[in-house]
């Protein structure tokens, strides 16, 4: 049983969806957005920051998901003209934007295996990273304020010499750049067949000091999703508004992976805007607001939280679980352990510091199960956790049976657990 199937009984949701009931092979993010487009095309899958023009110089656009399966179909067709080897690793180095979302599922959908790269990280660092999952392609964009991170990655390739390829989003695209916009215009990509493609897997990035890449197998990504959909209460049609950076596992999971699982429509803010938020969180439909945890004292001097049907905030550990305002009802906790897992729960009722405290108790329908290791530390299994580190392209695997032993451990009070620390 494909771990996709699983991911929608477990979040509540009907039964899967039409064309992958039968399949037992991995399913990724286009086979969601397929599945969508073909049961409701007309629905509203993605949607542009207002001000985005101002910062990338590209329109906002208002994207169905019958538009958004064309416009990855097309970029689909045009990575598959590079030639590149199957499961070839490709970067992607974009600001939180409806261009980045299809470009995520047309890298995948075109058999490769996409590397999620901060847009943010310097010259250096994008080297380290580039190098260290052995990425023959990147796209990117032009411009992102005054920063031209396709000009970025051009010096990079010049310091790497086996990536081959840099495409970009305009405007700002360098000379020698492929220019995105160009494909999109020429090619008609196969919406038929889109969605059909198994999936090589997904890599994001962990480490402080060096970048390690980290690959996710076939339906990990979906099975973190559902993990974050059980205490979402997350119906079709509702709102996502995220203000995380798809960039990793604590951005992509309760964004762009929960909206496609739930048939919600994403829209995200990849530059804060305190003003254009709040117009975002005052249009009809239930909204919720995906924030990173250290926004709650700010949030909670708003009038935010009661226009929202959910908050949830994203912690990464280490963190400090004691100063969170017990028992408030809407919120939903996410507590993202690196690049390996995460750990959700509803405040009012399955609170992750309850759920931590007593990690044994974690079934979740069988997508994840944790438990305390003889030195207090906390590892992980099951299809949520399914992430092995690369080293040259080369999977390396450093447990020593299926479970993931993390870094952490956490801090108990009265059967609660108040903090999660780096042991």
């Amino acid at each position: 049983m494909a771990a996709l199937q699983a991911a929608r009984w477990h979040a509540g949701g009907p039964q899967a969806p039409e064309g992958l009931s039968g399949s037992a092979r991995p399913l990724g993010l286009a086979a969601l957005l397929a599945a969508a487009a073909d049961r409701h095309p007309d629905r509203v899958a993605f949607v542009d920051q207002p001000d985005k023009p101002d910062w990338s110089g590209r329109p906002a656009i208002t994207w169905t998901f019958a538009a958004a399966r064309e416009i990855a179909a097309r970029l689909t067709a045009g990575l598959q003209a590079l030639r590149l080897p199957p499961r070839s690793p490709v970067g992607l180095c974009m600001a939180g934007m409806a261009e980045s979302h299809l470009t995520l599922m047309a890298i995948e959908q075109a058999g490769h295996l996409p590397c999620l790269l901060p847009v943010t990280w310097d010259e250096g660092r994008l080297l380290q990273a580039v190098e260290a999952a052995q990425m023959q392609a990147v796209i990117t964009q032009g411009q992102l304020g005054d920063e031209r991170p396709a000009e970025r990655l051009c010096r990079v390739a010049a310091r790497y010499f086996p990536l081959r390829f840099i495409a970009a989003f305009g405007p700002q695209v360098p000379d020698g750049v492929i220019t995105l916009d160009r494909i999109v215009l020429d090619h008609r990509g196969d919406t038929a067949s889109f969605g059909g493609a198994e999936v090589a897997g997904l890599v994001t990035f962990t480490g402080e000091e060096l970048p390690r890449p980290v690959l996710r197998d076939g339906d990990a990504l979906t099975a973190a999703a559902a993990l974050c959909l059980v205490p979402a209460r997350i119906e079709p049609g509702d709102r996502i508004v995220s203000l995380l950076p798809p960039a990793d596992l604590r951005g992509l999971v309760p964004g762009l992976a929960a909206a496609l699982l739930s048939g919600a429509t994403l829209e995200s803010h990849a530059v804060f805007d305190s003003a254009t938020l709040a117009a975002a969180l005052d249009r009809e439909a239930p909204v919720h607001l995906v924030a990173p945890g250290w926004m709650e004292p700010g949030l909670a001097r708003t009038a935010i939280a009661a226009r929202l049907r959910s908050l949830h905030l994203v912690h990464r550990a280490p963190v400090r679980l004691s100063a969170r305002v017990p028992g408030r009802p809407g919120i939903v906790d996410i507590v993202v352990f690196d690049e390996t897992a995460l750990v959700a729960g509803r405040r009012d009722a399955n609170d992750v510091a309850l759920l931590l405290a007593a990690p044994e108790r974690v079934a979740a329908g069988g997508l994840l199960r944790i438990r305390r290791e003889p030195d207090g530390r906390l590892a992980f299994t099951g299809p949520a956790a399914a992430a092995r580190l690369l080293h040259r392209g080369i999977v390396r695997d450093e447990s020593v049976d299926d479970w993931r032993v993390s870094r952490f451990t956490t801090t108990l009070l009265a059967g609660v657990a108040t903090a999660v620390t780096e042991v």
